[in-house]
């Protein structure tokens, strides 16, 4: 997330055991129907100022959550929270809350600083104070050249600065985005990405965004929650989620990852030693907490941390020997399927540093692979 460098010697408001939620979601479940668990006992809490994703599969229940923090999708039991001010059973229209919705929503008979200006309108609000906020919000957005002009006027970029302003006019204390950007192409996306974070940092707003993109969560997020089957797996930043997932769920589910099956065959002070079929030798990894021998476990090996050795290596722990089956030239860096003598397909990353028409490797050469000890996280099975 492109942020001010933090002060080390400040806690976020997370990790701080004295900060108050901004946003307290306490056991909330949604059930439609008899048995269909949309959202099933959820807990989270928010804390104010944040930029926070909802990350997940199609069905998996986040858009759910998204519309009940609204009041748009009444939950069967819990409690929702702002400033410790009870909003579950509240309307939509009495929330400090607003909604940014895939589609933009725009009206498309009314010109850019007219949408911006309808939901003040709503508040009969005065002229002057509506005339100074839109132009206020149109600036944020780098979109007041464009007043006057139509929805149908504009790229869908620009159309997606218009919600943003409207969505933040009418100064709301949480703004729910579903989906903000799945309508840009990949280079709009990727700019604007940047865009909307720089935004919220300045108007300081707690920022909720659903999204299924990887990518774009762990780029915008303070923090982010991955949900499965309407339950959230894990709660953390960008790094914690990645470098540590909790589960074998998640980590498939962010980037690429390789597993091995293996299990506890001893320990050496901070390090865990792992017996496995799909590789060269056992597998020794750093590991905080001890484990008892015969325990069965995942070995999640992300493909950047693999690194291409020169032969095989005198030890007979942490590598793996095998033959190229597909590259992926991905400009900065290719990505090498290879095929183990123990059956399995193992993904490595190689940064292109060297420029070249043709990679380091090539189909069907023998390559060792290697890892270091702090290179991989044990997870349960």
């Amino acid at each position: 997330m492109p942020q001010t460098r933090p002060d080390p010697g400040v806690l976020e408001a997370w990790q701080d055991p004295d900060a108050r939620p901004f946003l307290e979601i306490r056991k909330v479940t949604k059930i439609f129907g008899d048995k269909t668990y949309a959202v099933d006992d959820v807990s989270l809490n928010i804390f104010k100022g944040e930029f926070f994703s909802l990350l997940g599969a199609s069905g998996c229940g986040k858009s759910t959550l998204l519309r009940m923090l609204a009041g748009l999708e009444p939950s069967t039991q819990g409690q929702i929270l702002i400033e410790g001010q009870d909003i579950t059973r509240m309307p939509p229209y009495e929330r400090p809350v607003n909604m940014m919705f895939q589609s933009y929503a725009l009206f498309p008979h009314m010109t850019v600083e007219q949408n911006v200006a309808f939901g003040l309108k709503q508040e009969r609000l005065s002229a002057q104070v509506i005339r100074t906020r839109v132009g206020e919000m149109l600036e944020l957005v780098n979109m007041s050249e464009y007043a006057r002009r139509r929805p149908d006027q504009l790229s869908g970029g620009q159309r997606q600065r218009v919600a943003l302003a409207r969505s933040l006019a009418k100064q709301p204390k949480l703004l729910l985005l579903d989906e903000p950007l799945a309508a840009l192409d990949r280079k709009l996306r990727e700019r604007t990405q940047f865009e909307l974070v720089n935004i919220q940092e300045r108007v300081g707003t707690t920022f909720i965004m659903v999204t299924h993109d990887q990518e774009e969560a762990m780029t915008m997020s303070s923090r982010l929650a991955v949900m499965d089957a309407g339950r959230i797996l894990q709660v953390g930043t960008p790094s914690e989620i990645y470098e540590y997932p909790g589960s074998r769920f998640v980590a498939e589910f962010i980037g690429a990852v390789n597993l091995f099956e293996g299990r506890v065959v001893g320990s050496e002070d901070d390090r865990v030693i792992i017996q496995t079929d799909a590789a060269a030798g056992d597998i020794v990894l750093y590991h905080a907490h001890p484990l008892a021998v015969g325990t069965p476990v995942a070995v999640a090996l992300r493909p950047e941390k693999l690194r291409v050795l020169e032969g095989p290596p005198t030890d007979d722990r942490n590598w793996v020997r095998g033959k190229v089956r597909e590259i992926g030239y991905l400009g900065d860096v290719s990505v090498y399927h290879v095929g183990t003598e123990q059956g399995m397909t193992i993904q490595v990353q190689v940064t292109n540093r060297a420029r070249r028409t043709s990679g380091p490797l090539t189909w069907d050469d023998t390559v060792h692979l290697g890892w270091d000890s702090e290179a991989g996280v044990v997870l349960p099975v």
